[in-house]
C-alpha cells in the first residue's frame, strides 16, 4: 500500500482494494470495466486505486443491497444533475423553451463531504442521498444538485439532526412536494398554457411569469402551518407541570 502525505489519499493494489470492499477481484476487474469506478492511476505496468474508488464500491454496494440493479446504478453514476427542468415537460406541451430557475450544484471530493458532515457521511446515507437524486458522482468528485439543499442539511445535522433522520424527512417532504407541484402544473395546463397558445403568447414566458405565485403560496401556508403547529405545542400542558389558568 502506497500513501501520499501531500493528500493523506491511501492507495491499494488491486486485490487490496477488493478485500477492503469485501469483494472478489474478479467482481472489481467487472466493474471497472462497466465504467462503475474510475481508471485506477498507473505507474508502469502497476495500478493503483485510492480511497475514492473504496467509497464508491461501498456505496454501489450498499445500491445492490436496496435493489437496484448494475444498469440502474450505472445511469445513477453517470446522471449529472443539471438542477433544469423544461417547463414543455412539465406541461406536456412541445415548442417551450423556458426552464423552471436551476439550483447551483456544489463539486466536493468524499473527504469534504464527510467533513461537512462530521462523520455522518455513512454508505447508508450515501446510498440514500443517490437514491433521492441528492448526489451524483462524477470521476473523484461527488456533485450535490443544490447548495441551498446542502446548506439546509448542513445547518441541521449542526444543530444535533442526526443525517439518517434529515434524509428520512426529506424524502417524506419529497412526496409532499411532488403533490403540490402536481397541482400547479395542473391549474397551470387548465387554466393557463391553452389561452395563451390562443393569444399567440410565448407559453414558457407566460408560465415562467408566474411560477413566482406557486413559491409564494407554499411559502405563505408553510409559514402558517409552522405557526399552528408550534402554537399547538407551546399551549400543552408538559406532565406534571400546571395550566396557563390558575
Amino acid at each position: 500500500m502506497a500513501t501520499s502525505e501531500a493528500d493523506e489519499v491511501r492507495e491499494y493494489r488491486m486485490p487490496e482494494l477488493a478485500e477492503k470492499a469485501g469483494i472478489t477481484v474478479r467482481t472489481l476487474r467487472f466493474y471497472r470495466e462497466r465504467k462503475l469506478i474510475p481508471p485506477p492511476r498507473r505507474d508502469g505496468r502497476i495500478a493503483w486505486y485510492n480511497d475514492h474508488h473504496l467509497a464508491r464500491l461501498r456505496t454501489i454496494a450498499g445500491l445492490l443491497e436496496r435493489g437496484h440493479t448494475l444498469g440502474g446504478i450505472a445511469e445513477l453514476i453517470a446522471a449529472f444533475e443539471s438542477g433544469r427542468r423544461d417547463v414543455g415537460e412539465l406541461l406536456g406541451l412541445p415548442g417551450t423553451v423556458a426552464s423552471w430557475p436551476s439550483e447551483t450544484p456544489v463539486r466536493l471530493t468524499p473527504e469534504a463531504l464527510a467533513d461537512y458532515f462530521h462523520g455522518e457521511v455513512t454508505a447508508e446515507n450515501l446510498t440514500t442521498s443517490l437514491d433521492l437524486g441528492y448526489l451524483a458522482v462524477d470521476g473523484d468528485e461527488i456533485v450535490h444538485l443544490s447548495r441551498r439543499l446542502l446548506d439546509v442539511s448542513h445547518t441541521l445535522v449542526e444543530q444535533g439532526v442526526p443525517l439518517a433522520a434529515v434524509l428520512a424527512a426529506a424524502r417524506e417532504v419529497r412526496d409532499h412536494v411532488d403533490a403540490i407541484a402536481e397541482t400547479f402544473v395542473t391549474l397551470l395546463r387548465t387554466h393557463v398554457a391553452a389561452d395563451a397558445l390562443e393569444r399567440g403568447e410565448d407559453v414558457g414566458e407566460t408560465v415562467e411569469r408566474l411560477r413566482p405565485l406557486a413559491t409564494s403560496v407554499v411559502d405563505a401556508e408553510l409559514t402558517m402551518a409552522m405557526n399552528r403547529r408550534m402554537r399547538a405545542e407551546t399551549d400543552e400542558t408538559p406532565p406534571g407541570g400546571h395550566s396557563g389558568n390558575q
